[in-house]
């Protein structure tokens, strides 16, 4: 399992540029918005979902700002009907608390089970997501971030939501 340093000597050692934000634990957006980060229009909301078959993982990474309804998002990608995952889903798949939620936690994901879905806003421009650990934020490229989950195994779709 990589956590916070093991996320960032990874993304040292694939090249990859990041800076990162020390802070405090946050556990959901709200408590992030009120953090001093230094790109807020940048921070990624991370939705950990599955099917109602408990067979399908998703995780749905989305500006922050956004809302994203799950029955719309199911229909508009030939879904089963979707809910959040449990926090014990999470802790087997990608040795997550919830909170700390995070496409970075699919380098953990042994199965390559999760898809992830990267909402297409994010571009090319930054993205800021926890390495892993509610204590920080890293900030790279969506594309690296979309490469490297890609090259561990897991697949990755952009979206419009």
């Amino acid at each position: 399992m990589m956590y916070k340093q093991e996320i960032y000597d990874y993304l040292s050692e694939k090249g990859i540029k990041y800076e990162a934000t020390e802070h405090q634990a946050v556990y959901n957006m709200e408590e992030l918005d009120a953090l001093a980060l230094p790109y807020p229009d940048r921070d990624a909301k991370n939705l950990f979902v599955r099917d109602d078959k408990k067979r399908n993982y998703y995780l749905i990474t989305v500006k922050g700002d956004k809302k994203v309804n799950l029955k719309e998002f199911r229909k508009a990608h030939g879904l089963r009907n979707l809910s959040f995952a449990s926090a014990e889903d999470l802790m087997a798949i990608m040795g997550l608390i919830p909170g700390a939620v995070t496409p970075l936690g699919l380098l953990n994901d042994e199965e390559r089970k999760v898809i992830l879905y990267l909402d297409q806003e994010f571009g090319e421009g930054l993205i800021g997501i926890h390495p892993n650990d509610n204590t920080a934020t890293v900030w790279l490229k969506a594309g690296d971030l979309a490469d490297l989950i890609r090259e561990h195994g897991n697949e990755v779709n952009p979206v419009d939501i």
